[in-house]
């Protein structure tokens, strides 16, 4: 898939496809530039679990963020920029 910028330039969408949990500090920036909804915060346990943020019956580890909406994800690279830790992994669409 190809788009065209403003210009005329060719652009080509680079989709969210993955977000590794152990790199991931849970900062929420890629969150905040998101206006798609396609992160959440979540909690990781010590088994590796993904649990709600708040859950308070759990043991948290740390937060972090996740892929929630693929599907709403417009391609814009926006996440990727702003992401201190490098977490994210993106392509285009097949």
């Amino acid at each position: 898939m190809t788009g065209l910028t403003r210009g005329g330039t060719a652009w080509v969408p680079v989709f969210l496809m993955a977000i590794d949990v152990e790199k991931c500090i849970g900062c929420g920036r890629c969150f905040k530039v998101c206006g798609r909804g396609v992160m959440g915060l979540r909690g990781l346990t010590e088994d590796g679990d993904l649990v709600d943020a708040e859950d308070d019956d759990e043991e948290i580890l740390k937060k972090v963020m996740v892929l929630e909406a693929a599907g709403n994800c417009i391609g814009c690279g926006a996440c990727a920029r702003v992401c201190p830790s490098g977490c994210q992994s993106h392509a285009p669409a097949d």
